[in-house]
């Protein structure tokens, strides 16, 4: 039996997911962002338990078809750009329609009629969700970031990124230094 689970996004998801599913004594096969399979088929009691752990924990069960692709989208570009070192070699539409097997003009479609943004905009979002977090670091140069990204210049990523935030990757860089050491003063 296959679930489909909402809002799982890193290793510690699967871990959590992972907990509660054998928490229940369910022989679990396998678990990945956003799906689990197991080999039991639960009874509409087992059902209703599983569905309030998780969300206790922040998940939901998705039943419908449109809501599980939407959410196989989210989870392909949350790995690609969180988990992978993977660089895109294609565009970002061939990979998706090659790695969940759909067109992607019906992809792009849905997601933009359920999420009212576009799939291209959540994955720059990504992105920069991640440019911040090495910035955080602090290990990487921009241009490193840029590279690493799969960014054709640091230029082009400062560009992006101020377009998102509004703030230069410095001076983005600048403000969480003075927090963090506003912070470890205390």
């Amino acid at each position: 039996m296959h679930l489909y689970i909402k809002n799982m996004v890193c290793p510690r998801c699967i871990t959590a997911v992972l907990n509660e599913l054998e928490q229940m004594n369910l022989t679990v096969n396998s678990v990945e962002l956003g799906e689990a399979e197991i080999t039991n088929e639960l009874t509409p009691e087992e059902q209703r338990h599983l569905e309030q752990s998780l969300k206790k924990l922040g998940f939901e069960i998705i039943e419908d078809r449109k809501s599980r692709i939407i959410e196989q989208v989210k989870n392909e570009i949350v790995y690609l750009v969180h988990h992978s070192d993977e660089i895109l070699k294609t565009n970002l539409s061939s990979w998706l329609a090659e790695r969940l097997n759909y067109d992607y003009t019906y992809l792009s479609n849905l997601f933009s009629e359920v999420e009212a943004t576009t799939i291209e905009k959540y994955y720059i979002t990504q992105r920069i969700e991640k440019v911040k977090e090495l910035l955080v670091y602090d290990e990487l140069s921009l241009a490193e970031i840029a590279f690493s990204l799969g960014y054709s210049s640091a230029a082009y990523l400062s560009s992006q990124f101020k377009k998102v935030t509004g703030l230069t990757p410095t001076f983005y860089k600048s403000i969480k230094e003075i927090k963090r050491r506003n912070i470890s003063e205390l």
